[in-house]
């Protein structure tokens, strides 16, 4: 197996786009493509090994990867009105949704030349992906990407106060679907603060709340139930608007680095909607290791809200991974 990529980090938060060395992606539209990696009985945190999946295994375990690896298969997009599409991808299957890896696709995109820009101004990259079609504004300055736009599918609020039983005593949860469903909760709920050295119990929280809402009603319809759950901190609002902390808990367990994009465009729905954020301000919104995304809602529709969420990505490297035939550990391993 030879497969070259190349990596970004979009706030702390590592994205690998594979460019060279994928089986064929078979499928008609970014969603089926999807459908067909995760293979027939297999879940989204649990696909059926096929030869596409060996390749998500070796770049997200160790030794070529580690268990907060996050990346995407550039695949066609679903018609001609997109510049291509992507299929999200971690430790332990794929993703819907994906704010951080849509701005680090933009930059990519401008930066080795696929989407033309302009050496001042901005450029706009359409990118089809599980949940629809995204866009990521590339803003460039002296010939260089200083910061991206991340426009989301629309995000719609599915439920307030869903009050669950947990280890740590009665919490009440509020839903959102923003390509996928996050669960968002404040830290204090559970006695904890959204800080490095409680990570530890904010990862063990996000699991259990992520698991208690597996059989609930509200979800019914969607497939993949919740995706993260999002622990935040109220911080003193600033000028342009409410200021908040958070870590997001996805999949089984991971972490994300950055603020994260799409459990964003979550908060910003959920904010407006109480109306902690009106129209005209903007939500800065800190990660764990203190990153930040600046947030805004753009429109309210009749099937939810466009957000715009905007960060700052940059590559990080270029990588040939081989895996030897002799290599008795194969596509890795994780801890």
């Amino acid at each position: 197996m030879n497969i070259t990529t190349t990596d970004y980090h979009t706030a702390g938060e590592p994205f690998r786009i594979v460019t060279g060395g994928l089986p064929p992606v078979p499928g008609d539209s970014v969603a089926e493509r999807r459908a067909i990696a995760i293979g027939a009985g297999g879940t989204a945190t649990s696909p059926r090994r096929s030869a596409l999946d060996d390749v998500r295994r070796l770049l997200t375990r160790e030794p070529r990867g580690h268990a907060g690896m996050y990346g995407g298969f550039v695949v066609p997009a679903d018609d001609g009105e997109a510049d291509f599409g992507v299929l999200f991808w971690h430790k332990d299957g794929y993703s819907t949704a994906c704010g951080h890896g849509t701005m680090a696709l933009g930059a990519w995109a401008v930066d080795t030349g696929q989407v033309p820009a302009p050496e001042d101004g901005t450029a706009l990259v359409r990118i089809d992906v599980p949940s629809g079609r995204v866009t990521a504004t590339v803003h460039r300055r002296g010939g260089r990407t200083t910061a991206v736009t991340f426009r989301n599918v629309p995000t719609r609020v599915l439920a307030r106060k869903v009050e669950l039983a947990t280890s740590r005593g009665p919490v009440a949860v509020d839903l959102a679907h923003s390509g996928a469903v996050y669960a968002s909760l404040p830290a204090g709920a559970l006695g904890l603060a959204v800080a490095p050295e409680q990570l530890p119990e904010l990862t063990a929280a996000g699991r259990e709340i992520r698991a208690a809402l597996e059989e609930h009603p509200e979800l019914a319809e969607y497939r993949d139930g919740v995706y993260g759950v999002i622990l935040y901190d109220e911080l003193p609002d600033t000028p342009a608007g409410p200021h908040q902390r958070n870590v997001t808990v996805f999949a089984d367990g991971q972490i994300d680095r950055s603020p994260c994009g799409s459990g964003t465009s979550a908060r910003l729905a959920l904010l407006a909607d109480e109306g902690t954020l009106r129209p005209e301000q903007t939500l800065r919104h800190d990660s764990i290791i203190g990153t930040v995304f600046t947030g805004r809602v753009r429109e309210q529709r009749p099937d939810g809200a466009i957000t715009e969420v905007t960060g700052s990505a940059h590559r990080t490297g270029e990588h040939r991974f081989v895996l030897d035939s002799d290599d008795t550990l194969g596509a890795g391993f994780l801890l």
